[in-house]
């Protein structure tokens, strides 16, 4: 199956770095005109010097996406400098940990604010436009603390929560402009927000044993299924929310399956934490 996104136009958040950073460079290497947006300025401007390697035009822009002035304006100048919004892809997201009774509010509002309300104000500024298109694809990153949430994580889950449960009413919504909007829930990716590769090696080992497929999941992995569901293949899938954590719980203790492979068959090896090294490459 060839995927064509060449051409086309996506909006990506959070991409100064992290998943973010790699969804922009990976949608540019598949052809797309990318507009990026974060709120540290440093980290775009080292992100557009890596797009103008690629030959494809972008754009990148800092904008606070709890901002609905500055996430219009960008929105609207987007629509200016390239014609239209064919993707958007809300990435930009913030974890808050804490136990409910001694959590500060504003520890609270902001998963809220970025995660949730950042997700609806982007999609309130291009929604208008994809209309007018007839044609669209909305991408929210959700979480799989939307299905099953951590202890001391009661504000990031929610925010994901309702992340999956907002993207399953605005494709109720969209449905008759031919736009679609999914929601993905990535398990264990380590990034500078989780620290997931620099913890202790009984941890990580513990954390591993929670996973069907028993490695960390890198920023390929959700690059692939991003592309997918911004593509044609995907016109159909809409009001999803899609788990991609290499099948975290879904048996109840995942790790026995490797433990009884590796008697009835001592050749096979056993995985580790770098079984698989993320792309050098986006």
């Amino acid at each position: 199956m060839h995927i064509d996104l060449s051409g086309r136009v996506a909006i990506v958040t959070g991409a100064g770095r992290g998943i973010g950073r790699h969804l922009v460079l990976r949608l540019a290497r598949e052809g797309v005109t990318t507009v990026a947006l974060d709120v540290d300025q440093g980290n775009l401007d080292s992100l557009g010097g890596e797009l103008a390697e690629t030959g494809v035009p972008s754009s990148q822009f800092v904008c606070d996406v709890t901002d609905a002035t500055r996430v219009q304006e960008v929105v609207e100048e987007t629509v200016r400098r390239h014609g239209r919004v064919d993707i958007l892809v809300n990435n930009a997201g913030v974890a808050g940990g804490g136990a409910v009774d001694t959590m500060p509010e504003d520890r609270w509002r902001l998963c809220q604010d970025v995660n949730l309300t950042g997700t609806y104000l982007m999609c309130k500024a291009a929604v208008p436009i994809m209309k007018r298109q007839r044609s669209g694809r909305i991408i929210n990153a959700a979480s799989f603390a939307a299905i099953i949430p951590t202890v001391g994580g009661a504000a990031y889950a929610a925010s994901k929560a309702a992340v999956a449960q907002f993207t399953r009413a605005l494709a109720g919504e969209l449905g008759p402009w031919n736009i679609t909007a999914n929601a993905y829930a990535p398990g264990m990716i380590p990034t500078e927000m989780n620290h997931f590769t620099e913890r202790p090696p009984e941890v990580q080992e513990r954390l591993l044993d929670l996973l069907t497929i028993r490695r960390w999941g890198t920023p390929d992995d959700i690059a692939h299924l991003v592309c997918f569901l911004a593509s044609d293949q995907a016109a159909y899938i809409t009001g999803t929310l899609i788990d991609i954590s290499g099948g975290k719980l879904v048996t109840q203790v995942p790790r026995v399956a490797y433990d009884q492979a590796a008697r009835r068959d001592p050749t096979l090896q056993q995985p580790t934490p770098d079984a698989r090294e993320p792309s050098r490459t986006p």
